[in-house]
């Protein structure tokens, strides 16, 4: 099928780009280099070792110093065991089994440790994630041939446009009725459960998606008591879904290792609920069994005649069969806990872990289908008989690594082509809980066709009674402009004023708040390079310093799905020839626009800004609603 063959050249591209940045991230780089960019942990202690599934053995280390340091390591992803002695032949390949707080574990393909493990200066690399790119070709593949099969093809065929007929609703099916949903998220969750094939959620920022997908999981169960299985592009996200499902009292199956390391949610995974089996006590015992044939078959590594050599192959056979009599043991655990499962939650790719490779479900659920990368979605679709999209295809789209791959189109979401092509199963949430009305208001203009509205709860909380909830401060005639180092844009006197304008506002704040209810702020911009720059300037800013616990600074991408009271947008671009580089991807701007709860301050130069619609809408909204203001206006 062509829609197939087209994505599966540009997965290609993709991939070969990312492996040309990963080696050159690498291979050029020292270890303590590949350690601060989060590829390396070194030095490392080995805690514990076991023998895992197949015969492979299972490694617990620890990061021994450099904890701090923010790290890539998630599960299943392929990494090397390696000693620094001899980094280039002492190493040992395996799989990230498992990660939590400065702990992970390594499945080795080895039965027994090597030598040169015992002589320290031991450290693990993350390998190029080939797995995930294998997995999403195959997924690709795979779909394009049921395409062609009347029956098992026909939900593929819709979601890629092939069908005659578009996604079929049941008029027939009963109404629920939930009596903490709004309008909107009403009308949702009853597309979903008549939905047969395709239901899509659109979500704007604030407007309570995660709530309306819970209360859909729930129904559809209670509907036809049948499993789903729940995917979301990142960890952070699957676990919200985990943790909300399990609150409603279904039974929740969490396949992978959450990103954030909580009883709650450490208590829905695979190996917690393994653990906590009664056939597990057997296990136990056996792997304890296998484990000491296998030290007294290593004790005979220094004295080799035959009968040594004999006696050292009987104790390795021994230990094999037992543990293949483990893997047997804990298949049948697997397979009980993951047929009592209501709900099973996984990340897209964890979507094909082993446990649920071949298992088909009544419903898949995909949320923040905006930042999902169409590849990858196919690989849990392919298990679905019908599919829930839910996300903002107005926010940003998912990082794509090559140009030429984002170009061609690997940047446009299945969310977005579903929504182009079914806007009759499309159903978008209206009333968001987050933002004043005024903060929300261009957004919802330009985004989502004026369709938005502040729930009273929120419509008209502002920091304090005197307070304009929205202010755009115009810095045209101010002599700030841009600076380019590299790639990378900045403007230090926009930062510099930007600080200035805060520090006022927080001394406003000192007459209305604690430090302990003081309100929380964010300082965002699209630049990195400006992000450093206000980091700088910010450790300067000796006013600000009592203020440090409740200030964030980062770019706007770091922020989608994140919210604060106050919120600070420097445009940083101001040139001549009004160039405005990424600012033209405006669907950053919706993110950075809708984080902000209580006011939004945005910070630009409108005769750079306005040569582009979309800025000069803004600005023009600004001024009907008396939040416009020059900077002039600040000026000592």
């Amino acid at each position: 099928m062509d829609y197939f063959r087209k994505l599966l050249d540009l997965l290609k591209t993709e991939r070969e780009e990312d492996r040309q940045l990963y080696l050159k991230l690498t291979q050029t780089t020292s270890l303590s280099e590949r350690r601060a960019n989060g590829l390396t942990w070194y030095p490392i202690a080995i805690r514990d070792t076991e023998m895992g599934r197949g015969d492979y053995l299972t490694v617990e280390v620890e990061r021994t110093t450099h904890q701090d340091v923010i790290h890539q390591f998630r599960f299943g992803m392929p990494a090397i065991l390696f000693s620094n002695h001899d980094a280039e032949s002492n190493k040992t390949e395996g799989t990230i089994s498992f990660v939590s707080g400065n702990r992970l574990k390594i499945s080795l393909r080895t039965d027994e440790l090597p030598d040169w493990a015992r002589d320290g200066k031991l450290g693990i690399d993350l390998l190029f994630d080939e797995n995930s790119y294998d997995e999403m070709r195959n997924a690709l593949k795979q779909a394009s041939i049921l395409a062609e099969k009347p029956a098992e093809g026909k939900l593929i065929r819709i979601l890629t446009g092939a069908s005659e007929k578009g996604p079929q609703f049941n008029p027939s099916s009963s109404p629920a009725t939930v009596s903490r949903l709004n309008a909107s998220q009403q009308i949702a969750v009853n597309k979903i459960l008549s939905a047969n094939d395709l239901s899509i959620v659109h979500g704007p920022p604030g407007t309570g998606k995660t709530t309306t997908l819970v209360q859909a999981i729930k129904g559809m169960i209670s509907q036809n008591q049948q499993q789903i299985l729940v995917v979301a592009p990142s960890n952070t996200a699957v676990d919200l879904l985990s943790e909300k499902l399990s609150d409603e009292g279904l039974n929740v199956l969490r396949i992978g290792n959450p990103a954030r390391v909580s009883e709650r949610l450490l208590s829905l995974t695979l190996d917690y609920k393994m653990a906590e089996h009664s056939h597990m006590k057997e296990i136990k015992r056996l792997k304890k069994q296998a484990s000491a044939y296998l030290d007294m078959a290593h004790k005979y590594k220094r004295h080799f005649g035959k009968a040594e050599r004999d006696q050292r192959k009987a104790l390795f056979t021994e230990a094999r069969n037992i543990m293949k009599e483990v893997d047997n043991s804990e298949q049948y655990i697997i397979d009980d806990l993951v047929g009592k499962a209501q709900v099973i939650t996984a990340t897209l790719v964890g979507a094909n872990h082993y446990t649920i490779r071949n298992q088909k479900f009544a419903t898949v659920v995909i949320d923040e289908a905006g930042q999902a990368l169409e590849p990858a979605c196919w690989i849990p679709i392919l298990k679905a008989q019908k599919v829930i999209l839910a996300g903002d295809h107005c926010q940003l789209p998912p990082t794509v690594k090559s140009n030429e791959a984002a170009q061609n189109g690997l940047s446009t979401t299945l969310l977005e082509k579903c929504v182009a092509l079914y806007p009759e199963a499309v159903v978008l949430l209206e009333e968001q809980y987050r933002m004043h009305e005024m903060i929300m208001g261009y957004s919802s203009v330009a985004f989502y066709g004026d369709k938005l509205k502040a729930h009273d709860s929120v419509a008209r909380h502002v920091l304090f009674s005197e307070d304009n909830p929205l202010v755009f401060v115009d810095t045209a005639g101010c002599g700030f402009d841009e600076k380019t180092e590299r790639t990378s844009t900045y403007n230090p006197e926009e930062a510099a004023f930007l600080f200035k304008h805060l520090t006022q506002l927080v001394s406003a704040l000192d007459d209305h708040y604690q430090p302990h209810n003081f309100p929380s702020i964010a300082i965002i911009s699209p630049y990195k390079q400006q992000i450093d720059t206000l980091k700088e300037q910010f450790m300067s800013s000796a006013a600000l310093q009592a203020y440090e616990h409740k200030i964030a600074i980062n770019t706007i991408d770091s922020f989608q799905g994140q919210e604060r009271d106050i919120v600070y947008i420097s445009m940083t671009r101001s040139n001549p020839e009004s160039k405005i580089g990424f600012l033209s991807d405006i669907r950053r701007m919706n993110v950075a626009m809708t984080r902000a709860r209580k006011k939004l301050v945005v910070i630009g130069d409108s005769a750079t800004l306005s040569q582009f619609p979309f800025y000069a809408d803004f600005i023009s909204w600004t001024q009907d609603k008396n939040a416009y203001q020059s900077a002039w206006e600040f000026a000592d």
